[in-house]
């Protein structure tokens, strides 16, 4: 039934196999991947006619993990895979950067890759399985597929060095992709790190996955399709290029010297309609606008690499001017706003317990996480009307992002208790939003008082490339990456790098470039560090008035079904009576969350009542439970005292009915334990 055609190699102590001609054999291609003992079906099929809506190339990936991959069924009430998590829509972006830079620019038909994990192990990184798959499936499809590509990752310590797809956690993560000539993405998180060890990090990357791009090319000529020929845009409609380039590149030359975003972007766009009045109907649109797109790329990297002035005046390495202000939002526990040039973000911090950590569950396995980074990117940021709803891909992408960059100087657990979460609301953007949201979270935690290791700062570069001429841009615009050959983010301290994004649009960099770029970004870095620090160097001494202070008790692991009670309700009687928030660990340690110190030390006392023998002298607030003629009897934690009527007040009491009653709050004093354990209390004493 089937023709079956296989190609394997020894990769990073692993197999590493494609095959095709058994699976999905309608697709246009179809590979499934074996690396280790993770399996990834990767299908490409792409449509046979120009996308008549398409103003920039359709491409779509789409990443999915069966749960059954990983023998478990899913959480919630639907018991079934739905929506792509977080974790699926950063692969698939991680997937298409590398790959989308390798189609013609006359493709603008459809294309859909689809790679689906069947089976997963944790030590076989599905995400390289499925890249490797996807660039796999694409070549031999037919489509117009400049490939292949290929990735892998890399992590790093000082005993080791550099390793191939690394199996545990190591101080750099790095996911490097790229062709036989050189690097198309790099995607990574660091602890601090300089320079050349990232650039020798990449570079390792590199060189390691060519045996990869080998093994893809001899599969491509074993089961490989004819592939389709696209002449490009500039070569089929030259003469179209020429008279489009005459009407209105003065107008082009007249838009590109208006500094503000809004007035430019609207005479582009007035100039583009005179192009499709003068030259096209309605069916011509795609061609005319993809052809005007060339002029007015042409103008803006032509002047740039012959004058080396950007478009708001300029020079390649000058950042924008900034303004950085924290603490103007009153009740919020953290809050900044950081604005450069046309790129502004609102950045708010809030401090929570363990109890509002994010419960992950996907293929990895259950775990929590206790830091949030939320990125919203409104339409009228960027002075435009739009849908407002769930976060997009886009979103995601650039949250995850600026986590990765933050994460690395977040302070330990054990030391700092908290649930971190930032919400970065971008309100104005020309460039960049994803390192204003990185620079606003640094500051917005320091206004807290949420004690990072240093403060983070990141930026974005750019690449105007033309044969061997090539221009670096530092905090580029909106425009320029839109025109330009490279979106380059580095993020880091003063001491190294955090994290790292790169994406291009040529074929590929050398590590000339990539090197050129770094240290032009470590300046850039330093120079709006320096700025932040002018407005807070470190955080706060004290924990802002409106965030929850916290106290750490350690209990035995045997004290931990009496402080819970049944049914919870010890627990809840503590907390709705001292308004508190407890987390109880299953180490025994017990955290105390409230904004009143006096709450949390009554909170402690009631736990120390219940897993501790009280001290004599100790002082709680407990409720009356029963009414004697020669007493009363308060409750302590989940234990019981007796308040002797002689003890009840400094004057006699004749009756204990007339002074208190069932349910009362009082509070008592341990004045004595007998040899029985019965603990005896005083309100007089207090």
């Amino acid at each position: 039934m089937f023709s079956i055609k296989t190609e394997e190699i020894s990769w990073s102590g692993r197999t590493l196999s494609l095959e095709t001609g058994k699976i999905a054999r309608q697709a246009d291609g179809a590979v499934v991947v074996r690396f280790g003992d993770t399996v990834v079906l990767c299908t490409a099929v792409f449509s046979k006619k120009i996308s008549v809506d398409a103003s920039f190339f359709p491409l779509t990936i789409n990443y999915q993990e069966k749960f059954y991959a990983a023998g478990k069924i899913p959480g919630g009430f639907l018991k079934r895979e739905g929506k792509p998590s977080d974790r699926e829509v950063l692969i698939a972006r991680l997937i298409d950067r590398p790959i989308r830079p390798l189609f013609p620019s006359g493709f603008l038909n459809e294309v859909q890759v689809v790679c689906t994990v069947l089976s997963y192990s944790p030590h076989d990184d599905p995400e390289i399985a499925a890249m490797i798959g996807a660039s796999a499936a694409l070549c031999i499809s037919g489509a117009p597929f400049l490939g292949p590509v290929a990735g892998c990752k890399v992590g790093h310590t000082k005993d080791t060095g550099y390793i191939l797809n690394p199996t545990q956690a190591t101080d750099l993560d790095l996911v490097v992709a790229g062709t036989r000539d050189g690097i198309l993405m790099v995607e990574s998180e660091a602890f601090e790190l300089p320079e050349d060890v990232m650039l020798e990090a990449v570079m390792f990357g590199f060189r390691s996955f060519q045996p990869v791009l080998d093994m893809i090319e001899n599969f491509v000529k074993k089961a490989g399709k004819p592939r389709l020929q696209v002449i490009p845009f500039e070569e089929e409609y030259s003469e179209t290029l020429k008279k489009i380039e005459k009407f209105s590149v003065q107008k082009i030359r007249d838009a590109l010297k208006i500094q503000d975003k809004l007035r430019r972007n609207e005479c582009f766009e007035a100039a583009k309609d005179e192009v499709f009045e003068e030259f096209g109907d309605e069916n011509a649109k795609v061609i005319l606008d993809s052809l005007f797109e060339i002029v007015l790329a042409g103008e803006m990297r032509g002047n740039l690499l012959k004058t080396g002035e950007r478009i708001d005046g300029r020079k390649s390495d000058q950042i924008r001017d900034i303004s950085c202000e924290i603490d103007f939002l009153p009740k919020v526990h953290g809050s900044a706003l950081f604005t450069r040039g046309e790129t502004q973000a609102i950045v708010v911090s809030t401090l929570g317990s363990s109890s509002d950590e994010q419960i992950m569950d996907d293929l990895v396995g259950d775990r929590k996480e206790r830091f949030m980074l939320h990125y919203n990117f409104p339409p009228y940021a960027t002075g435009e009307t739009g849908r407002i709803g769930a976060p997009g891909r886009r979103e995601v992408g650039h949250g995850k992002l600026a986590w990765r960059a933050l994460s690395p100087v977040l302070p330990a657990k054990d030391s700092f208790p908290y649930t971190v979460r930032i919400v970065s609301d971008v309100t104005e953007s020309n460039g960049s939003s994803s390192m204003a949201t990185v620079c606003g979270s640094s500051l917005s935690m320091m206004a807290a008082g949420i004690p990072l290791k240093a403060p983070v700062a990141g930026i974005a570069m750019g690449l105007i490339k033309d044969g061997s001429d090539f221009v670096i841009l530092s905090d580029i615009m909106g425009d320029e990456d839109h025109l330009g050959d490279m979106d380059f983010k580095v993020a880091g301290t003063m001491n190294g790098i955090t994290a790292l994004q790169m994406d291009i649009k040529i074929p590929s960099i050398s590590e000339e470039i990539l090197r050129k770029a770094l240290d032009q970004a470590k300046t850039g870095r330093l120079h709006i560090l320096d700025i932040m620090q002018k407005t807070i160097s470190r955080a706060k001494d004290e924990l802002n008035e409106n965030a929850p202070r916290t106290h750490t008790i350690m209990i035995g692991k045997d004290k931990i079904r009496d402080l819970i009670g049944a049914g919870g309700k010890t627990i809840k009687e503590i907390c709705e009576r001292t308004k508190a928030k407890i987390d109880i660990d299953e180490s025994g340690v017990v955290s105390i969350f409230s904004p009143d110190k006096i709450r949390i030390e009554e909170a402690l006392q009631s736990i120390k009542a219940v897993c501790c023998p009280p001290d004599i002298g100790t002082i709680f607030t407990g409720k009356v439970t029963k009414i004697t003629d020669f007493g009363a009897f308060v409750s302590i934690g989940n234990k019981e005292g007796l308040v002797h009527i002689s003890n009840i007040a400094n004057h006699k009491v004749p009756s204990v009915a007339d002074v208190l009653h069932y349910g009362q709050e009082v509070q008592v004093k341990v004045i004595g334990i007998d040899e029985k354990d019965r603990i005896k209390l005083s309100m007089k004493d207090v």
